[in-house]
């Protein structure tokens, strides 16, 4: 599992360098809708207040990187949708440039987290799932790391438990049989260990 995005920050150039072409008000400025081509070869085509990058706009970066959402003074705000070189892709809620809110996130390999972020981090509720096998990890996020009670979720059971990192949960732990619902606590660490995408290994 990524405890960090693949790519957690890609600069945008200022809002007054380039050539423009859109509206001006009265003192010049960029204001209303134009678009910017970028000495760099990047690009933003969408909406100004006062010279500044304001309202709904799309921002496209000559590596192939693109965002179209919300922007407020310059910065990601609000909603919106951002694909990354690599093409992973963020979609949700961005706060002063950073993914902050609700939202998720779709890495490369197809793993996806669907959740709450916090200054560019995984962090409050959410679920981490493995594209490979199906499995999820769900719980309390703090900055990109899981803590506290929370569940693996595999085809046929689940553990219960305590988080001590992102691949280790407090003994016991509780296994549940879903088709069946037959329930056991396990206290040693060795029926519970596993290995490979999704699954956790249980804390000593």
């Amino acid at each position: 599992m990524s405890d960090t995005e693949s790519n957690p920050e890609i600069k945008e150039e200022g809002p007054s360098i380039g050539t423009y072409e859109g509206a001006r008000n009265d003192a010049k400025q960029r204001h209303g809708q134009g678009k910017t081509t970028f000495p760099n070869g990047d690009t933003y085509e969408g909406s100004y207040s006062n010279g500044s990058r304001n309202g709904q706009g799309t921002y496209r970066w000559k590596n192939g990187a693109r965002y179209s959402g919300n922007y407020k003074d310059d910065l990601r705000d609000g909603n919106g949708l951002f694909v990354y070189p690599d093409g992973s892709k963020y979609k949700g809620e961005f706060k002063a440039g950073k993914r902050h809110g609700t939202g998720v996130y779709v890495y490369a390999n197809g793993d996806a987290y669907q959740g709450q972020w916090e200054d560019d981090t995984k962090h409050g509720q959410g679920t981490y799932t493995y594209q490979s096998t199906g499995s999820q990890k769900k719980g309390l996020w703090d900055h990109n790391n899981l803590t506290g009670p929370g569940e693996i979720i595999h085809a046929d059971h689940k553990i219960s438990g305590r988080f001590v990192d992102n691949s280790r949960m407090d003994m016991p732990v509780k296994l549940t049989f879903l088709k069946t619902g037959w329930v056991k606590e396990v206290n040693d660490p060795s029926l519970v260990a596993m290995t490979g995408a999704g699954d956790v290994a249980v804390a000593e």
